[in-house]
């Protein structure tokens, strides 16, 4: 528990008034509570035994003030505390995503999109109760039981030694049901990210999937999973309850010992009737707050998985460092020497070397897995090279910051990425937006002509992977946001291949148009695309065959 709390203080720690807000709410309803308990006494004794009218009409007030107060606080209590929770949620998964965005490619390559989702959504959802209400609700259940411990000590010291020593035999058990829990929680929350991660393959995959006819295996491998999930569900709610009929024994143990011990005192006048029921009644009224300090303490089990799978994440370091200089000047020459890159034992790449230059139309031609995208990588530096170095205006990529590299240099590949927005936002993604260059940049990737005709033209939200458009469509809208970024090195991984002979002979013209004052290369297997370029590169099993 304090590793938990040492790891969100941080975040916790920003919150110091309104938790001091919400401890005073506690405390407020704690000691109603406990008043509550102890005006038992003067009710049975001064009204119901000695009939004393004066006290009809102050203790009832004094009855509706307790109670009023013991709202108040949980009302305050319980706003102040989800405020911080939620607030502290809200900005973990910020902080989890920008944390997941600074990782290099093979991070994601390693991990299943269903996971890192059930990372973001699921895990930190689970640790919104740790960092806050189970913060305030332990601290008003421990004030709660604090003043009625005292308010038993205060009517009968002899019984209060009596009821409140069995409480302690009930910790060996519990300690045990907690470690089980938490084990299981572990399992549980590594099957509920599979079950998010096969829902993500299959609506990810639905084309294929209804192509094959795989609906049947997908549903049986998902009811499969489904079924293991639910039986961890089982044993975590067992293991999780099991503490109640091991409280309520206990308390039925202390109880019926107090009734009976308690009676004799009352029967031989040590005790009053009213002094005897306040106790009782601040005992039973005892055992509900540490009842849930019991039941926090294992729902805290869950959290804590939660936590150490959130901050393998947050406390990962990205493989791939960033420079410290701004390229701030232009790209004029690239220099690919002696490049090597394994992808942990694959050699993707081997003695690479070649030079690009301003105005240079460059084509990499060769099978698929010859290593040709892999140097595209290392371009943009979404993998660093292995073995030997790239250099920009003769100096080393690594000492740049990604983002400024990235900056100067576009990609299309055959793989069209499609957000649901505005055609306008696609387009200009990741720039500010001009609505007249966005319209020229359609233009110049022969994509106006069919943007006009959707219904709010450039302002029509496009569907999730741009569903509502054609492949071809969907890559001429790929090709003009890369034209709208007017960027030094043009990269274009089969950009045509989605499209007619017609419109790839125009999307070849404006290439060539906007080819001056940039480095294209084109990735491609059509010799009409290779046409173009002015340098032809070979690739065979990751090295360079032929110029």
């Amino acid at each position: 528990m304090k590793k938990f709390y040492f790891r969100f203080w941080p975040y916790i720690r920003e919150y110091k008034l309104f938790f001091t807000i919400a401890i005073l709410a506690t405390s407020l309803t704690g000691a109603c509570t406990a008043w509550g308990a102890y005006l038992i006494k003067p009710a049975l004794d001064e009204i119901f035994i000695k009939k004393d009218s004066h006290m009809l009409i102050i203790l009832p007030l004094f009855v509706i003030l307790a109670y009023s107060g013991k709202g108040i606080g949980i009302l305050v209590q319980t706003y102040f505390m989800n405020y911080i929770g939620l607030d502290i949620v809200r900005r973990v998964r910020n902080r989890m995503l920008e944390k997941m965005l600074e990782m290099e490619i093979n991070f994601f390559n390693s991990m299943r999109n269903g996971e890192l989702i059930a990372r973001i959504t699921n895990d930190i959802g689970l640790i919104r109760a740790s960092v806050s209400n189970y913060f305030a609700q332990a601290a008003q259940e421990i004030f709660t039981v604090v003043g009625l411990i005292g308010v038993v000590i205060y009517q009968s010291p002899k019984l209060a030694f009596i009821g409140l020593i069995i409480m302690p035999l009930a910790s060996y058990p519990l300690s045990r049901i907690i470690k089980k829990i938490k084990k299981i929680a572990k399992e549980n929350q590594e099957k509920n990210s599979d079950i998010t991660a096969k829902l993500s393959e299959i609506f990810n995959n639905i084309e294929i999937i209804k192509a094959n006819n795989g609906e049947k295996i997908e549903a049986k491998n998902f009811a499969l999973q489904n079924e293991i999930f639910f039986k961890l569900g089982l044993k975590s709610a067992f293991w999780g309850q099991l503490n109640t009929p091991i409280m309520e024994f206990l308390g039925a143990l202390a109880i019926g010992l107090i009734i009976y011990l308690g009676g004799r005192e009352v029967i031989s006048g040590n005790l009053s009737a009213g002094e005897f029921f306040s106790f009782i009644t601040a005992l039973f009224m005892m055992y509900t707050p540490i009842k849930r300090l019991v039941n926090m303490v294992s729902s805290y089990q869950e959290a804590s998985v939660a936590s150490d799978r959130i901050f393998e994440i947050l406390e990962r370091t990205p493989l791939i460092k960033d420079g410290a200089k701004q390229l701030e000047e232009l790209i004029e020459v690239l220099d690919i020497k002696q490049v090597g890159l394994k992808y942990g034992k694959h050699k993707a790449l081997e003695n690479v070397s070649m030079q690009l230059k301003i105005n240079d139309i460059v084509a990499f031609v060769g099978k698929s897995g010859g290593g040709k995208s892999s140097l595209v990588n290392l371009l943009l530096r979404l993998y660093d090279c292995t073995s030997g170095e790239i250099c920009i205006n003769q100096q080393n990529i690594k000492d740049f910051t990604q983002y400024s590299i990235r900056e100067q240099m576009a990609i299309v590949t055959q793989r069209i990425f499609i957000f649901h927005d505005s055609v306008l936002a696609n387009v200009a993604y990741g720039s500010e937006i001009d609505e007249q260059r966005v319209q020229e940049a359609l233009k110049k990737a022969d994509a106006l002509d069919f943007v006009e005709k959707l219904p709010q033209g450039i302002h029509t939200i496009l569907d999730e992977f741009g569903s509502n458009l054609s492949g071809g469509q969907r890559q001429r809208i790929a090709i003009a946001r890369a034209i709208y970024k007017n960027p030094r090195v043009l990269i274009l991984d089969e950009a045509t291949s989605a499209l007619d002979s017609k419109t790839e002979e125009s999307i070849k013209e404006t290439i060539s148009k906007i080819a001056k004052d940039k480095i294209v290369i084109l990735i491609a297997h059509r010799p009409s695309t290779i046409e173009l370029a002015n340098k032809v590169f070979y690739f065979e099993d990751g090295k360079v065959i032929k110029k």
